[in-house]
């Protein structure tokens, strides 16, 4: 199929949005001043302020978009432990014992994501339903089977290797040689979860404005003056929660994470029985490669949802659609002439070590950076710093004081990304 015909009914807006769309925006008057302004309604946001409503702080929380208009609800829906970085490497850099702890938290935040969901019995489609992390060629499954059995003592997860005979038994395709199947990982519906985040938040007294942008902020002897089109607001404590849409409203934080566009695509309903095929027990996937690929099927198990990096600067989801199709009938080539029902990106936030970050510069909190796996990572440190506001210890985080990388001459614009990209995809071909 041409471009043309494949993008033909395509929505530019996410899948997810279709079950749950972005939240009006309510016309409220700004409040003089407040304990807590969260700047960012996103997951990391919303947590946060959870915490501190829950806690008796009078909180409100103030975005330039819609609620969740961000990445909240236009990731994959995939939920891991989230730490890149391995062990041995995060050993060089920090030491054995900071290692530990900070891969610790990684599997903290699956397992916090999955009672939040259950105690608050939030309606978002959250299984745990296993990853299947294909090798894209021999050596790849080799490295992936020597970490699945020679993992860190005490850091053990629950996995099995998949060898390539084998491979069908797990996804529909030739093109992979084996990889691993990481049994606790999970699926969610993210914007019906974040919707149920929201929900939760405004019935602990959290009030939310959205198309409000924060314009500047102003430190003062009481805390701050954010200054928005609505007027300004006090606030004794902020807490910044903008990811990958961090710019400069707050300049030290924009020169240490790197904005990289994620797009997905969903196809058109599948033909009857194709689904079983493709992807026969339900597994979230996602490969070796440096240029990275993620798919599933949707909820109701009708749909491919296919998504990766396929672009430095393009921002167009008519242009990365198709892009996205051709990689995924690489994948499928019986999806070669499915057509594209909706087409759509967003922005996340890398760092320069591959870790999020958690903490408090210039007196106001942050959690930020989750480098691309933020569904679970952003809920788990946003309800630590909500209650790093509070003052409780058990807020406290293993990220916590960690040096947060920047670069000379980096501003927030990463002209390396392009000339990267290339480089790594040329590295994906052998």
């Amino acid at each position: 199929m041409s471009s043309l015909e494949l993008m033909e009914n395509c929505k530019l807006s996410p899948y997810w949005w279709e079950r749950t769309p972005r939240p009006a925006a309510q016309d409220k008057a700004l409040p003089g001043a407040v304990d807590v302004l969260v700047i960012g309604a996103g997951y990391t946001g919303l947590h946060a302020a959870l915490q501190t409503a829950r806690g008796g702080r009078s909180t409100w929380v103030i975005d330039a978009e819609d609620a969740g208009w961000g990445c909240s609800s236009r990731n994959g829906g995939q939920v891991s432990t989230s730490i890149k970085p391995s062990y041995e490497s995060l050993s060089k850099q920090h030491g054995p014992k900071k290692a530990f702890d900070i891969l610790r938290e990684g599997q903290n935040s699956l397992q916090w994501i999955q009672h939040f969901v259950e105690s608050e019995k939030i309606d978002c489609n959250f299984g745990q339903v296993g990853r299947f992390h294909a090798a894209h060629n021999a050596e790849q499954y080799e490295v992936l089977a020597k970490k699945v059995a020679n993992q860190p003592k005490g850091l053990e997860v629950k996995a099995h290797v998949v060898p390539r005979s084998e491979q069908r038994q797990e996804l529909g395709s030739d093109v992979y040689w084996g990889g691993v199947v990481y049994e606790q990982h999970c699926s969610v519906d993210p914007a019906a979860y974040h919707q149920g985040l929201l929900e939760r938040a405004v019935s602990a007294g959290v009030d939310i404005i959205s198309r409000c942008p924060a314009l500047s902020i102003q430190k003062t002897s009481a805390g701050f003056e954010i200054q928005t089109p609505k007027g300004v607001i006090k606030a004794k404590n902020v807490v910044i929660a903008t990811n990958g849409y961090t710019g400069n409203l707050t300049p030290w934080l924009q020169r240490r994470v790197i904005p990289i566009g994620s797009y997905m695509i969903a196809t058109d309903a599948l033909p009857p029985g194709l689904m079983d095929k493709l992807i026969p027990k339900d597994r979230i996937v996602s490969d070796t490669r440096r240029v990275v690929y993620y798919y599933r099927s949707s909820p109701d198990r009708t749909r491919i949802l296919f998504g990766g990096r396929v672009s430095h600067q393009e921002t167009d989801p008519r242009v990365s659609g198709p892009k996205l199709h051709h990689d995924m009938a690489e994948i499928f080539p019986e999806l070669k002439n499915v057509g594209i029902s909706h087409s759509w990106c967003g922005f996340v936030a890398y760092t320069f070590d591959e870790l999020m970050h958690t903490g408090e510069h210039d007196g106001m909190h942050y959690a930020m950076g989750y480098c691309g796996a933020g569904v679970g990572t952003s809920s788990y440190f946003g309800m630590r710093i909500g209650q790093q506001v509070l003052g409780l210890k058990e807020g406290h985080t293993a990220l916590d004081g960690l040096p947060f990388q920047t670069r000379p001459f980096y501003t927030g614009n990463p002209w390396f990304l392009a000339p990267s990209i290339r480089y790594y995809r040329w590295l994906d071909s052998f």
